[in-house]
């Protein structure tokens, strides 16, 4: 076999060097980008650097922007909200007055009755059983009157004949003295009879009295609440835990609602003091009362006064043993207010900022009269018109000029939420 050939081609030497040059040319160019770039960011840097400097020396030399609001006068008078129940103007449980069993039955619930209506009937065998017997002993013991009155009237004619006998010596002195015992005995005999018949007669209306009972009446106008009873049930007289009740009525055409009122403003509720009474179940409706008594005293477990308020209810809107909101305007001193935000509180107490007329900044000592949320109530320290900062720095000192950026529009006061709300 043959070795195989290598085949070799010349290359040309003047397209090699030109091959060369145009690298080099390109390397060179992006090599210049690369400085030029470098130089313009870095230059870019130094301009940013001067105007940061430039700024932070013109921030330092410039007073402090502060939000500024100028106290108020607080409101002479604030809302309570109270949770309140309501109760009928009269309510009761109707329980049986004499033993026996429900014969029938009149009204139910939710029907609306008169004071007298009728409103159910108790068959009494056994009471009906004792008046009998107690009518037929009346009889009796008037009976037995007559008869001791008979006896009287043949003791005392005996009497009189032994008395008057003549001559005087024919009777015995013994045998008249025997025959006034007899004629004074009888005498006792009647008299004792006769309070016998009395008695009896006690008897027999105590017993009319309770057949009265059976019929059950309503002792005032209202609504039936409750019907516990039906036909044939067994009652028993009494009103004891063990004892079932046969109706619940109330009298809603007026209304007593309720309300623990905490110790804070006990003071400021009296007997006329008005409320607005409303329900989150009557939507648009409100109803207007006043207060017609309170406990005059503080509950110590709960620190509250119970107070009862009264309000007309002609609709029947409201309804015995509801949940209501009661709302009362209380009086209050004539405390500044301002926002939460500016009240600063430090180790000497809490502090406002306080900016003068010339924009200089006072720490000024302040006395918290209430907390109303957004809203503080100053007691003292400050007067309505002062301009306080809102949110001021830690930096700011005392006596530092601010720029000053004034606040128009105060926060409202939000209604005080009180230990009863939460409950």
């Amino acid at each position: 076999m043959h070795d195989q050939e290598e085949i070799v081609v010349p290359v040309r030497p003047s397209a090699a060097r030109r091959t060369g040059r145009y690298v080099a040319i390109f390397a060179i160019a992006v090599m210049a980008a690369l400085l030029v770039g470098f130089l313009f960011v870095q230059r870019l840097r130094a301009h940013k650097q001067e105007a940061l400097e430039d700024q932070t020396q013109s921030n330092a030399s410039a007073a402090p922007a502060v939000d500024v609001m100028r106290a108020q006068r607080a409101p002479s008078s604030r809302p309570m909200e109270l949770p309140g129940e309501t109760r009928g103007w009269y309510q009761t449980t109707i329980y049986a007055r004499v033993p026996g069993y429900l014969g029938k039955w009149l009204v139910d619930i939710g029907d609306k009755v008169q004071a007298g209506q009728l409103l159910c009937k108790i068959d009494t065998p056994d009471l009906d059983a004792q008046l009998a017997a107690a009518q037929a002993h009346l009889k009796s013991s008037q009976a037995q009157v007559e008869v001791e009155n008979a006896n009287l009237s043949l003791a005392k004619t005996t009497y009189d004949r032994w008395r008057n006998a003549q001559p005087a010596n024919i009777v015995s002195e013994q045998e008249r003295e025997e025959k006034k015992a007899a004629w004074q005995a009888a005498s006792a005999r009647r008299d004792a009879a006769e309070s016998q018949v009395k008695l009896d007669q006690a008897e027999v209306d105590r017993l009319n009295a309770l057949e009265g009972f059976k019929a059950v009446t309503a002792p005032f106008d209202g609504v039936i609440t409750a019907r516990r009873i039906d036909i044939g049930d067994l009652v028993t007289a009494g009103s004891t835990t063990s004892n079932t009740s046969l109706y619940s009525l109330a009298q809603t055409d007026k209304i007593r609602v309720f309300v623990d009122v905490p110790q804070d403003a006990a003071m400021q509720i009296a007997a006329g003091t008005a409320a607005q009474i409303a329900s989150s179940d009557l939507s648009g409706h409100s109803f207007e009362g006043k207060v017609a008594r309170t406990s005059s005293a503080i509950d110590p477990a709960s620190r509250t006064m119970n107070v009862e308020v009264d309000l007309d209810n002609p609709q029947l809107l409201l309804v015995p043993g509801m949940y209501v909101r009661v709302t009362f305007k209380l009086h209050q001193p004539l405390w500044v207010q301002v926002p939460a935000s500016a009240i600063m509180f430090r180790s000497s107490g809490p502090q406002v900022a306080v900016v003068g007329d010339g924009s200089e900044i006072k720490f000024q000592d302040i006395s918290i009269a209430q907390d109303q949320g957004d809203v503080v109530y100053v007691g003292s320290g400050l007067e309505p018109g002062d301009r306080v900062a809102l949110n001021i720095s830690n930096q700011i000192g005392e006596g530092e000029k601010v720029d000053v950026h004034e606040i128009d529009t105060p926060p409202t006061p939000q209604t005080p939420v009180t230990s009863a709300q939460q409950q």
